[in-house]
């Protein structure tokens, strides 16, 4: 399959009412913004797009906006931010199952002090003793510059002998801060599931996510959507599963392994290959590559 390389968005933008954008590896690294990525929002928005920022960050999305406006992107620059933490509010509200278990009442923090306080308003008490708890909330590692999920691996294997549940926050295995990449709250649900634990995932790839900025943005007609998104199994997986044209961004996660020079976009053959043996029959979704969201 040929897959089009990009150098901007601006000629496919007529062929849609919306793009939904994911943040950490599109807009910003996690320190900083994109200056070609604010500068492609904006354009989009003047274009007339609206714009939806879907993150798997396992926080509110008024915290996000947050870390935005410290960045520069203010308000006025898209329309909706949906959260994996928000989705996964939700479905605690309405008292979700994982398969055959009910979460419970009360939880088990597993991640970083900067992810306390999701469940806050919602009937939900968190205790300081893993094996007294109901279910495990899981929103990374305690220390992601320094701990891998084998560093769990002992405590993991005790909850799923408790049977314990576990709702992971955010699905992505990976993330690159700055130049670094780092393990998130997806590699511990994935290491805890290949001992036998139980969990429930919230966030990209699944549908939810993307029904969710649809109906937010108030979009009716899916084929007018687009998604930009830098990982596969996440961003470009969830887009094709939900049917949406997606374009990916060959500068994000996958950089390295497609051998691409900081600022470059990899080798057309590569890129093609590299996305069938991933995506497995969804890459029909892919509209192009494009070595950064540029306008």
């Amino acid at each position: 399959m040929s897959i089009p390389l990009l150098s901007g968005f601006a000629p496919l933008a007529p062929r849609y009412d919306a793009a939904i954008l994911d943040l950490w590896g599109v807009v910003h690294n996690g320190r900083e913004i994109f200056p070609a990525a604010a500068d492609c929002m904006e354009h989009m928005r003047g274009a007339g797009l609206k714009l939806a920022l879907l993150s798997n960050a396992p926080r509110r999305s008024s915290r996000v906006a947050e870390q935005l406006r410290g960045f520069g992107v203010e308000r006025g620059s898209y329309d909706v931010i949906v959260t994996s933490g928000d989705l996964t509010l939700e479905a605690l509200e309405a008292e979700a199952t994982c398969g055959t278990f009910r979460f419970g009442r009360t939880f088990y923090h597993l991640g970083p002090s900067r992810d306390d306080g999701l469940l806050d308003d919602l009937p939900y008490r968190e205790l300081p003793a893993i094996e007294e708890a109901d279910f495990i909330l899981n929103t990374g590692l305690f220390d992601d510059a320094a701990e891998t999920p084998a560093d769990y691996d002992r405590r993991l294997r005790e909850a799923a002998a408790r049977r314990q549940p576990m709702v992971c926050v955010n699905p992505d295995l990976t993330v690159m801060r700055g130049e670094v990449e780092l393990p998130c709250a997806g590699a511990l649900a994935q290491a805890y599931e290949e001992v036998g634990g139980e969990t429930a995932y919230f966030g990209k790839p699944y549908q939810v996510a993307y029904d969710a900025c649809l109906e937010r943005l108030g979009v009716r007609d899916p084929s007018r959507v687009i998604v930009f998104g830098d990982s596969l199994h996440t961003d470009i997986a969830g887009a094709a599963g939900a049917g949406l044209d997606a374009i990916f961004v060959a500068s994000g996660i996958h950089a390295a392994d497609l051998a691409a020079a900081p600022g470059e976009t990899p080798d057309a053959g590569r890129i093609a290959g590299f996305i069938a043996r991933h995506l497995a029959g969804q890459d029909q979704q892919v509209v192009g590559v494009m070595r950064g969201l540029i306008w």
